[in-house]
């Protein structure tokens, strides 16, 4: 089974670290982007996904009926916690593990480093005195290489301004001559 690879508007943003001079970012899909691929992909008919509880966590399976062999097919994955909604949390993240086994959004594990400094954000500290951002961040553009590997990836802030820009390798050779 083969499954496309994530389109710009499907990619959300998160600010991962954050220092005095600096903030990173990650890139990561949610539950509803994999429920939108595994229906255009295989139809909404031809999936199925099943929770359960093993040793205190959720797992997840994701079931694709397979027609060459007229059986389910099921990968399984487990999920953590998250702050808000826990056992929902856990369990959205079990079906958004158990999608990357599938292949769903496994190219987001070759997004680059993505370090914005100072300049182009704004970092301060909150009430309790720990730093933070109001910044809020979305992928303008984002390109795949020959091995599903992002290549060329722009973020852009609530103000429309960039403030991250990878280009494609193919792109930096050229310009570089």
């Amino acid at each position: 089974m083969k499954f496309r690879n994530l389109k710009a508007n499907e990619i959300e943003i998160r600010v991962g670290t954050i220092a005095e001079n600096y903030l990173t970012l990650l890139l990561y899909k949610n539950a509803r982007v994999d429920m939108d691929i595994l229906d255009e992909t295989v139809g909404a008919n031809n999936w199925e996904r099943e929770h359960t509880e093993l040793k205190g966590n959720i797992y997840c399976g994701v079931s694709i009926y397979d027609k060459d062999k007229d059986d389910w097919v099921t990968k399984w994955d487990c999920g953590k916690e998250t702050f808000t909604e826990s056992e929902k949390g856990e369990s959205s993240d079990s079906f958004k593990r158990a999608c990357v086994n599938w292949g769903i959004g496994r190219e987001l594990y070759t997004a680059p480093f993505i370090y914005l400094p100072k300049e182009k954000v704004d970092i301060h500290k909150n009430a309790k005195g720990k730093l933070t951002t109001n910044d809020k961040f979305h992928v303008e553009k984002i390109t795949y290489n020959k091995q599903n590997e992002i290549d060329g990836l722009s973020i852009k802030n609530q103000k429309g301004e960039r403030v991250f820009l990878q280009t494609p390798k193919e792109v930096k050779n050229e310009n570089n001559k």
